[in-house]
């Protein structure tokens, strides 16, 4: 069953700093700060639940933010593609290693397929403005992106919860939607 994937959010999130995993000195990041590392990041990990959940999935992969969701393509005949068709539920995660400064994210949602031309164009069209040409992906019209690695399925990442993890002055900051 194929869901269409929510449609742009206008509203902040709930923001919830929790003092327990934080140093004195820390505050809540700002959700802007926090969408900026979603949007702006080079690398994402994408985990999915194995059919039976037997154990997980992680695999790295380019993402981009459009209509406040990650959209990520997947041959269809990949680990995460097939996962997703049996459970949508994922967690995407970017940041740094560095252990004393930066921003980690997580993102809990679901990760449904993107169907539509006019939305799979102005992802396809992100996609080129934030990696380069060398990432251009045509749209077929059964709805996949057609590329150098052949059709790919597009999946939107709507978050439900994102986590903030400071790191310097370390804080946990949730975003519920």
């Amino acid at each position: 069953m194929t869901r269409t994937p929510r449609t742009t959010r206008t509203l902040e999130p709930v923001t919830e700093f929790d003092g327990r995993y934080s140093e004195p000195a820390a505050q809540p990041a700002p959700w802007g700060t926090t969408r900026a590392r979603l949007a702006d990041a080079p690398l994402y990990w994408v985990s999915t639940v194995r059919p039976g959940g037997r154990r997980p999935h992680v695999t790295p992969l380019i993402a981009v933010w459009h209509e406040e969701a990650l959209h990520f393509c997947t041959g269809a005949g990949e680990r995460k593609a097939r996962n997703l068709a049996q459970t949508a539920g994922c967690v995407v995660t970017t940041g740094c290693n560095d252990l004393d400064r930066g921003l980690d994210v997580v993102v809990e949602g679901e990760a449904l397929r993107v169907t539509d031309a006019a939305r799979l164009q102005a992802v396809a069209a992100a996609y080129v403005a934030k990696y380069g040409q060398e990432w251009h992906f045509d749209v077929a019209e059964d709805g996949t992106f057609i590329g150098d690695g052949g059709p790919a399925l597009v999946f939107a990442v709507a978050p439900e919860t994102v986590w903030a993890f400071a790191k310097g002055t370390y804080g946990q900051t949730r975003y519920r939607f």
